[in-house]
């Protein structure tokens, strides 16, 4: 079965790290490419290449200023990744509350076992 286009959805387009990470820098606010390449430490055409396709999925917006491209997130188009992690946290949330639970039956054991005067 062939892999789908990373440009035909979000969940696609955010499966590459370099694009989780510039996303990751675009949700601290709006930037220029020229800030993505120095924080990123990418190359220019390589920025440029993930924001297309960023863009073309709906993740990011552009809009130009002067002679430069500012990118922003698009919150609206990055909802369905968040209510699809959220499944996730909600499951992980209950498996550190019964870990939480194990541990604290494993320290009062060990206080009991502590005040045993053998």
């Amino acid at each position: 079965m062939a892999r789908a286009a990373t440009t035909t959805d979000a969940f696609n387009a955010v499966a590459e790290p370099r694009r989780r990470q510039i996303l990751d820098v675009l949700a601290d606010g709006e930037r220029p490419v020229n800030d993505l390449v120095a924080v990123l430490e990418l190359s220019q055409p390589l920025v440029s290449k993930h924001l297309r396709v960023l863009r073309e999925v709906g993740l990011v917006e552009v809009r130009d200023e002067g002679r430069q491209r500012i990118y922003r997130l698009n919150g609206k188009e990055l909802k369905p990744i968040h209510d699809w992690v959220r499944a996730f946290e909600r499951t992980w949330e209950r498996r550190f509350a019964r870990m939480d639970t194990v541990l604290e039956e494993l320290t009062e054991l060990e206080r009991e076992e502590g005040d045993d005067p053998r």
